[in-house]
């Protein structure tokens, strides 16, 4: 199997389980945050989401910076908008990786600010790091799921509340 299809069935994985937590959102939480420290539901919900279509605009861009991007978080309320916005970042990220070549995933990637490099990977490696990036912010999540009794759907195998996954 090549890279790109590794990628493309990972993505489509971590979607699916997405998709699942996202499907259980309560609408009626979306300020609860556990810390002061910690991002809101709704906001967290939201990055997910959003990271989906991360691996489209790596593939056709060759970076990031901060200070220049005219990219501001999307702004939800609900649950339907949140699996609206996932499923359309899915898509995007989904067709890229389609369209893409081998070749492409060794180009240069890069996080900057104002210029200067923060991160540098090769758009497999950056791509690779969104995709952790969703099971980071997923088990937070989570957590905010698990201190609001919500049932957690199974996600590599059974929940708690999900034991036949």
């Amino acid at each position: 199997m090549d890279t790109l299809s590794q990628l493309k069935n990972e993505l489509q994985e971590e979607y699916q389980t997405t998709r699942k937590f996202f499907e259980e959102y309560p609408d009626d939480k979306n300020d609860f945050a556990p810390h002061e420290k910690s991002m809101k539901m709704m906001p967290l919900a939201t990055h997910i989401g959003e990271v989906f279509g991360w691996a489209d605009t790596m593939l056709k861009t060759s970076d990031l910076d901060f200070a220049t991007t005219d990219y501001k978080p999307k702004q939800l309320s609900t649950k339907e908008d949140l699996l609206k916005a996932l499923d359309e970042n899915y898509q995007l990220s989904d067709k890229a990786l389609s369209n893409a070549k081998e070749d492409d995933l060794n180009e240069t990637w890069a996080l900057k600010n104002n210029g200067e490099e923060l991160a540098k990977w090769s758009k497999y490696g950056s791509i690779r790091h969104s995709l952790n990036q969703i099971t980071h912010h997923r088990a937070q999540l989570g957590v905010y799921y698990r201190l609001n009794d919500i049932p957690l759907p199974g996600s590599y195998g059974p929940s708690a509340d999900n034991p036949g996954f």
